[in-house]
């Protein structure tokens, strides 16, 4: 029973650390959010790639199943 009531305490006080710690090193984080959108396009890009390149080989395949 007191394990609840500890849990949320202690969420309570790390979530508070959190936004301490945001407004503290606000520019920081924005820096860190800048750095990070060029690599999640790239990492984006390269999975739509292979997704497409998977597609385009299912593809292939089922009109070659289609011609047996």
């Amino acid at each position: 029973m007191m394990g609840k009531y500890l849990s949320v305490i202690i969420g309570a006080i790390v979530t508070l650390l959190g936004l301490l710690g945001l407004v503290r090193w606000f520019g920081a984080f924005i820096f860190l959010v800048k750095a990070s959108i060029p690599a999640m396009l790239i990492f984006g890009g390269f999975i739509a790639v292979i997704a497409g390149i998977s597609e385009i080989r299912d593809e292939a395949a089922s009109k070659k199943e289609e011609k047996k």
